[in-house]
C-alpha cells in the first residue's frame, strides 16, 4: 500500500472534507483517506496511486492541491 499526502487549499470544516472523502473514494486505487481541516492536508491510502489524477479531483472539487 502507498499513500500521497497533498497540501490543498481552502479546507476550512467537517463539510469541506466530506466533500473530499465522497469525491476521492470512487477513484481507481484508493482505500482510504484522511483530512486534516487544521492544517489543510488530504492523504489518500492505497495502491497504484495516480497523483496526477487525486491532484486534478481536488482542483475539480474544488480544494486545490498546492504546488
Amino acid at each position: 500500500m502507498e499513500m500521497l499526502e497533498l497540501n490543498v487549499a481552502n479546507v476550512k470544516c467537517d463539510g469541506c472534507a466530506a466533500n473530499i472523502k465522497q469525491g476521492l473514494s470512487a477513484m481507481e486505487g484508493v482505500e482510504a483517506i484522511e483530512v486534516d481541516v487544521l492544517d489543510g492536508r488530504v492523504r489518500v491510502s492505497g495502491e497504484a496511486l495516480d497523483r496526477a489524477a487525486i491532484a486534478a479531483k481536488l482542483a475539480e472539487l474544488g480544494y486545490p492541491a498546492a504546488a
